[in-house]
């Protein structure tokens, strides 16, 4: 009897996925951007070296952006969005956990995506003080928000006793995030401890302080 040989069903082509080009030259200037800003400044950046840093053309960057302005918006919108939903997710997982295990959790998760996760975050946070008052006011809202955030979660804990009565909410928020946003400056994973380190010392001096116990 003769064998037929058996036929390899056809191959349906699949198309992938691919972002179109200019999502991903988009990408690529607002990454390139964020870099730039965080290690030498918004004012100091120009769209020229922007557009060498991401192989391109400068007149290519007006396809996507009208501006450096337009360019840095979307950063900052970025970065702090990205650090604000890290934060939240990190506190969620806790469940109901005690108020300085929450409090630690937001604190490891804002420095990680800082100084580890987003070029994005440390960019805002490197510029954000050096900039016109009428780019700041466009990005206000989102840092209040992301404030008042850091408020009601330290409110919580003082309620539940965790934090002592006469400390006042609003300098304490502002005494932590600005202690950690400051560390875009000094810290240097090469010559200092791991993140994780920084996260637990910081939660360790907010709770117990300098003083011998």
């Amino acid at each position: 009897m003769k064998r037929v040989a058996k036929r390899e069903p056809k191959r349906k082509n699949v198309a992938l996925s691919v972002p179109p080009k200019s999502h991903v030259s988009r990408d690529l200037i607002l990454r390139v951007a964020a870099q730039l800003f965080r290690q030498q400044g918004y004012s100091a950046t120009t769209l020229r070296q922007i557009a060498d840093k991401a192989g391109m053309k400068a007149g290519s960057i007006y396809y996507h952006f009208d501006s450096k302005t337009a360019i840095l918006d979307e950063i900052l919108e970025l970065g702090l969005q990205r650090i604000f939903d890290a934060v939240k997710a990190s506190v969620n997982d806790l469940g109901k956990g005690s108020h300085r295990n929450k409090i630690s959790a937001a604190i490891k998760a804002h420095l990680v995506t800082l100084l580890q996760e987003s070029d994005y975050t440390s960019a805002n946070m490197r510029v954000y003080g050096q900039l016109p008052e009428r780019i700041k006011k466009r990005h206000r809202p989102l840092r209040r928000a992301y404030g008042k955030y850091w408020d009601d979660m330290l409110v919580d804990a003082q309620r539940a006793g965790e934090i002592r009565p006469e400390i006042l909410i609003v300098p304490l928020r502002r005494f932590i995030l600005g202690a950690m946003n400051w560390t875009v400056e000094w810290f240097d994973a090469r010559k200092n401890s791991s993140v994780q380190d920084l996260a637990d010392r910081t939660t360790l001096l907010i709770f117990n302080g300098i003083l011998p116990h």
